[in-house]
């Protein structure tokens, strides 16, 4: 009888420590601490957040099986293990890429310069785009050639559909991000067209305050211009 209790309250406090310290909710809970600023009221050396549109520097990223144009895409591919009486998913391709990317916060243009060598931010994208395959469903063709491309066979040794999932993760030209960082002001050594302006400010990682980056859905704050 005792035992019973114990395993519930073990198994609750999995779920919730599961939940708390899931890459969305730290992303979350970051984010809620740092004040919220148009792109003029920025201050060098700052903690801050910006929210706008996010629009591409340069040529943008395709996102692998969407081919929506991004300035960042996240994907994950898992296939289905089978261990004798139980089975799971395990990841075969977790893969993210993404490039420098202007915000456009209501006509001011802020610049962001994400690295992943070192990796110098912190991400969470919202997973709208899925598809799978199974034994009595086939792989569409996109994702069966997104899957060779990886080197990865749809099918098993006996000819048979593997079970595969794929979920991916986009920010797309012109969507609604929010971007926190260590502002700086950078004199612009090329012209922006629509920015009138010769310097501009970027957010940046800086000691231990990485980039924080994220196309959740942010509720309404009143920003601080000071």
């Amino acid at each position: 009888m005792i035992i019973i209790p114990i395993i519930i309250v073990v198994v609750g406090a999995i779920i919730f420590l599961s939940y708390y310290f899931s890459k969305k909710q730290v992303v979350l809970r970051k984010l809620s601490k740092i004040p919220l600023k148009p792109a003029t009221g920025l201050k060098t050396s700052e903690l801050t957040k910006v929210t706008g549109k996010a629009l591409h520097v340069k040529e943008p990223l395709i996102a692998p099986l969407s081919g929506r144009k991004c300035v960042f895409y996240t994907i994950k591919i898992e296939k289905r293990v089978s261990t004798g009486k139980s089975s799971h998913w395990k990841t075969v391709i977790d893969e993210e890429k993404t490039q420098e990317f202007f915000i456009n916060s209501n006509g001011d243009f802020v610049i962001v310069r994400p690295s992943q060598s070192p990796k110098n931010y912190l991400s969470y994208l919202v997973k709208d785009k899925r598809t799978s395959s199974g034994a009595f469903n086939d792989p569409t063709p996109e994702f069966e050639s997104l899957l060779k491309s990886y080197n990865i066979d749809p099918l098993n040794f006996l000819g048979f559909n593997k079970s595969l999932r794929y979920q991916e993760g986009v920010i797309e030209i012109g969507e609604q991000i929010t971007v926190a960082g260590i502002a700086k002001w950078k004199t612009l050594s090329e012209p922006i067209p629509d920015y009138h302006y010769s310097k501009i400010a970027e957010l940046v990682s800086e000691g231990k305050e990485k980039l924080i980056i994220t196309d959740i859905p942010q509720k309404n704050e009143k920003r601080s211009r000071f």
